[in-house]
C-alpha cells in the first residue's frame, strides 16, 4: 500500500542526523517536524525567519503570530531564534543548511526538479525553493510517485518549468526510496506492501532495480 503523508514524513525523518540544520518546505515536508527520531537534536529553519521550529501546536499552544513559510501555525523549540528574511536567506544562500526537504511536481533522471508552478494555474509565488536548491548540497524530495491521474512524476525529462537543475539526488515517494545518479533512477527501498512491478509501472524515467529491494522500516 502507498504511504500516507504521515508515513512519508516518518521515513524522511529517518534521514536526519544529529546537529543538522534543516529547512522543511511547504506541504508534506513540514510534517517531518513531528517525527524527529529520539536521541538526536536538529534545528529546523523556516525561511520566513525562524530557526528552531518545533512540532505543530495543540489547540492550547496555537499562537497566530508564530507561523512557518507556509503560513501554518508552529511552535518554537528550546533555543529557537527569530530574525528577518534577509538573514534567513543569507543562511540559505551561504550554504549553512545541512539538509533541505522539498515537495515537487516532477523530478527527472538528471536530478532536475520542477516544483513551483504549473502553467495556466494560479500560484502563490515562487517562494524560496530556487534559493534552497541552489544553496544546499543535501536535498531530499518527497512527493507522490504519480499524479491523481496515474501519470508518473519521475520522468526522463521534466515537462514543467524547472526550479533547479542537476541538484536532486534522493527522492522518497509514497511508493519508494530512489537515488538519482548517472542519469538514472536507482531503487533503494519500497513501501511496505508495494511490489517492485508497481514501482516500475509508475516510473517513467529509466529505473535500475537490484535483485533484492527491501521494504521501508517505519518506526
Amino acid at each position: 500500500m502507498a504511504l500516507t503523508r504521515e508515513q512519508l514524513a516518518k521515513r524522511v525523518a529517518q534521514e536526519l542526523q544529529d546537529g543538522y540544520y534543516v529547512n522543511l518546505g511547504i506541504g508534506i515536508p513540514t510534517l517531518v517536524a513531528n517525527y524527529i527520531p529520539d536521541g538526536i537534536e536538529v534545528m529546523l529553519q523556516s525561511e520566513n525567519g525562524l530557526l528552531g521550529m518545533g512540532q505543530f501546536p495543540t489547540e492550547d499552544e496555537v499562537d497566530a503570530d508564530l507561523i512557518n513559510a507556509g503560513k501554518q501555525t508552529v511552535t518554537m523549540a528550546t533555543g529557537a531564534v527569530v530574525f528577518d528574511s534577509a538573514e534567513s536567506f543569507a543562511m540559505i544562500r551561504g550554504g549553512h543548511v545541512d539538509l533541505t526537504v522539498l515537495g515537487a511536481f516532477e523530478v527527472d533522471t538528471q536530478g532536475n526538479i520542477a516544483s513551483y508552478m504549473i502553467p495556466g494555474k494560479l500560484i502563490k509565488g515562487m517562494g524560496g525553493a530556487m534559493d534552497l536548491v541552489a544553496g544546499a548540497e543535501n536535498i531530499i524530495v518527497t512527493m507522490t510517485h504519480a499524479s491523481k491521474n496515474g501519470e508518473s512524476k519521475l520522468l526522463t525529462e521534466c515537462t514543467l518549468p524547472l526550479t533547479g537543475k542537476a541538484c536532486i539526488k534522493k527522492v522518497i515517494t509514497d511508493l519508494a526510496f530512489i537515488e538519482i545518479k548517472n542519469g538514472k533512477f536507482y531503487l533503494l527501498e519500497r513501501a511496505p506492501g508495494v511490489s517492485v512491478e508497481d514501482i516500475i509501472k509508475l516510473t517513467s524515467g529509466e529505473l535500475v532495480v537490484p535483485s533484492l529491494v527491501p521494504e521501508m522500516v517505519l518506526v
